[in-house]
This record gives structure tokens, C-alpha cells and sequence, in this order.
């Protein structure tokens, strides 16, 4: 048996992680925690009660008043808002725009980022978002930064929605990607980057299973 260890994934939308991380949990017997579904949880409650994100001290009391929990499920994490299964829900590309902005505020942040520590401090576990490696678990393991280009990531996005039936055009989904990009990158808490020391991985022209390969590669070689 080897080490239980902390991986963390990063890597901007679409870029690969969420399923690789999921078949790498899988195969080292891992749990898989995914923290963006955990903002869009959040997402998803300010948008059922209307909440206007720019209200800072609404957003706190949504914050307090919220538990979003994740565990193991035959997909992946499924993940529960206030103790209800919100898997499906938060999958729609309205939902993950709200992810996006709410995921700048600090005091949302500042509690799932808790959350994450606590989920994660056993070791044994595979999480992926876009502060893992430079925030939530800056002393992880294993780090790995996913990219892929910006054509590649929406003809990726484009093949997931129109298996769920949404009309949207590649290029729409083009400008949505650099948009959230942008977003994530240039927020002031917690922006999208590379930590020094992850393991770049560009996507592009790799197969889910060579991007998994790579990655339990590099969790052998530290011991798992």
C-alpha cells in the first residue's frame, strides 16, 4: 500500500480536469472532490432566491446559512445543497456563469476553501478547480495544470451540451469560454494560475486515458 496523498488539479473550463480527475480517483481507489461543483451549489441557492451577488452582506448570510457537501457517487461527486442532491441542476451554462462571479467573493471563498481543507486532510483524495494547488492544498503532493486551446476547449463543451440537447453555437461557446477566462484569471481572490511547481499538461491532442496515464504516472512516482 502506498501513501494516501493529496492531488490537486487545476486548469481553466473545460480543460480536461474534471474527467481526468474523476478516472484518476478511480483508479487509485480515491476519493474525487469537485470543488467547482461546490460553487455552483452556492450558485444555484442565490440564484433560487434571487439573490443579486453585488449585496455583500446578503451573499455573507448566504453563506452561513448554506452547507454544501459532496460524496462519492457512480459518475463521480455528487453534490448536496442544504442536504439536497444537486447534481443535475448545476450543470447548465447559466449556472456555471454564476459560479464563476459568486466564486469571487471572499467570504464564499473564504467557507468552501474550509470546507475543501477538511474534506481533503486525510490525504487519499483527488481534487480539481482552480486554486488547489496555489490555495486550498498549497503543499499538495502532486500538482497538475490542464490547458487546452481555447477552439479545443469549446468544440469539447459544444459535444456535452448537445448530448443534453442545449442549441449553442461553437463560437458563442468560444466567447463564453474566454469570458469566464478572463473572469477567473484576473479576480482579485484566488485567480486562476499555475502553481510554480504543477506539472503542466496541455490537453489538446491527448485522449482522456493518456491524460489519466499521465497523472497516475506522476501519483506512482510520489508514492501512491
Amino acid at each position: 500500500m502506498g501513501r494516501k496523498l493529496v492531488i490537486a488539479i487545476d486548469g481553466p473550463a473545460a480543460s480536461g480536469k474534471s474527467t481526468t480527475a474523476k478516472l484518476v480517483a478511480k483508479r487509485l481507489n480515491y476519493l474525487y472532490i469537485d470543488t467547482g461543483a461546490m460553487y455552483r451549489a452556492m450558485a444555484l441557492k442565490a440564484k433560487l432566491l434571487g439573490l443579486s451577488l453585488s449585496d455583500a452582506r446578503a451573499v455573507a448570510k448566504l453563506c452561513r446559512e448554506t452547507t454544501v457537501t459532496q460524496q462519492p457517487g457512480p459518475e463521480g461527486a455528487v453534490t448536496f445543497l442544504d442536504g439536497r442532491d444537486v447534481s443535475q441542476e448545476i450543470r447548465t451554462t447559466e449556472i456555471s456563469q454564476l459560479a464563476s462571479d459568486i466564486s469571487t467573493i471572499s467570504e464564499v471563498r473564504r467557507k468552501l476553501v474550509s470546507q475543501q481543507q477538511e474534506m481533503g486532510r486525510q490525504g487519499g483524495v483527488v481534487m480539481e478547480g482552480r486554486d488547489i494547488g496555489t490555495v486550498v492544498f498549497p503543499q499538495a503532493d502532486v500538482k497538475v495544470y490542464m490547458e487546452a486551446s481555447v477552439a479545443e476547449r469549446a468544440r469539447r463543451r459544444l459535444a456535452e451540451l448537445s448530448r443534453k440537447g442545449a442549441a449553442v453555437s461553437l463560437s458563442e461557446i468560444e466567447k463564453q469560454i474566454e469570458a469566464r477566462d478572463r473572469q477567473d484569471s484576473q479576480r482579485t481572490d484566488s485567480p486562476l494560475r499555475r502553481a510554480d511547481d504543477a506539472v503542466l499538461i496541455d490537453t489538446t491532442g491527448l485522449s482522456i486515458e493518456e491524460q489519466v496515464e499521465r497523472v497516475v504516472a506522476l501519483a506512482r512516482k510520489a508514492g501512491a
